[in-house]
Order: C-alpha cells, then sequence, then structure tokens
C-alpha cells in the first residue's frame, strides 16, 4: 500500500512540474529533464510512470479538459450550451494548457501518440457536441447534426487559433457571438 502511495504522489509532482514548466516554458522547452528536475525525480521513475515527455503532456491537457467537463463522469446529457461553455472556459481559465493544447492539434497531426491521442479526442468531441445538437434539433438527420458540430467545433477552434497568434483577441465574446448568434437567427 505504501508503495501505491508513493507511485500517486510521484505522479502528482510530475504532472504538477510538466504544467508548471508549461506554462513557463511552452510545449518546447518543456524538456523530460526539467521535468524530472522540478518534480525531484530520475528519469526512471519518470518512465515507470508515463511512456514519455508527451504522455505527460497530454495528461496534463486531459485533466485540463476534465475540470471544464459539464458531465465528467457522462451521468446526464450535454446542452450544446454547456459544451460551449466548457471550451471557452478551456481557453480562457487555463490559457498556458489551452495553447500547448493548440500547438499540439496543429503540430502532432502527423506525430503517431500525439496525433492519434488528438484525432480520437476530436472524434469524441464531435460525437458530444452531434448528440447535444441532436437532442436540441430533432428534426435533423445523424449527419447533419454532426455537419453541424463539426462546423461549431471549427468555428471555436479558429477562434482559439486566432487568439493564441493575437492575445488580445477577445475570444470568448467572439465565441458567443458566432456560436450563438447563428442559432437565434435561423
Amino acid at each position: 500500500m505504501a508503495r501505491y502511495q508513493a507511485g500517486i504522489r510521484t505522479e502528482a509532482r510530475i504532472i504538477d512540474a510538466t504544467r508548471e514548466l508549461l506554462g513557463e516554458n511552452g510545449l518546447d522547452g518543456t524538456t523530460l529533464k526539467a521535468i524530472c528536475d522540478r518534480a525531484g525525480v530520475r528519469a526512471g521513475s519518470f518512465y515507470n510512470l508515463f511512456e514519455s515527455k508527451e504522455d505527460a503532456v497530454l495528461q496534463v491537457v486531459k485533466d485540463a479538459i476534465r475540470a471544464v467537463d459539464p458531465h465528467p463522469k457522462r451521468d446526464a446529457p450535454d446542452s450544446l450550451n454547456e459544451l460551449v461553455e466548457a471550451y471557452i472556459s478551456f481557453v480562457s481559465g487555463q490559457p498556458d494548457v489551452a495553447r500547448v493544447y493548440l500547438k499540439i492539434a496543429i503540430s502532432g497531426a502527423t506525430n503517431g501518440s500525439l496525433g492519434g491521442s488528438m484525432k480520437r479526442h476530436h472524434h469524441r468531441r464531435v460525437a458530444r457536441f452531434s448528440s447535444a445538437i441532436a437532442r436540441e434539433n430533432p428534426e435533423l438527420t445523424e449527419a447533419e447534426s454532426e455537419v453541424r458540430a463539426e462546423i461549431v467545433l471549427a468555428t471555436l477552434s479558429g477562434l482559439a487559433f486566432m487568439w493564441m497568434l493575437e492575445p488580445k483577441f477577445d475570444f470568448e465574446h467572439r465565441a458567443r457571438l458566432a456560436v450563438y448568434a447563428p442559432l437565434l437567427n435561423s
């Protein structure tokens, strides 16, 4: 039991160190050595818990996304509003991790494990948005709901990319305007 608890504490230190370093140095400036030094662990201990630096980074991103998830246990159906607000909260509330997420989404698309993780995450997110849209618009076919979900996510991601390029860009306002205004006029 003590060995298990020590592993949990070590994993938490590694995740905390990774999160801090990503905020300070970004993805490229966060090295395995820096993570281990900050966490106070040896590389062997790191590799007992994570296969690579990318796995630790993905865990930080997953934790950040889960923190704003309206229904992380999937114990209730999502509304489109909840999902959009969760996306906005992720970008606005955790800007350092959001920047890393967006950078991975751009650069990791062809990278084996990172690319695969990002694609799976995207497909799950499209499915959740599509289900919410279908519940709120029962006249739509499954294909139409999925297309609308892709459009909403592309809009949010495009605005988030602009925010990443121009930090003064008002992402929250633009995201709400872009997503909700067309729905009000349809």
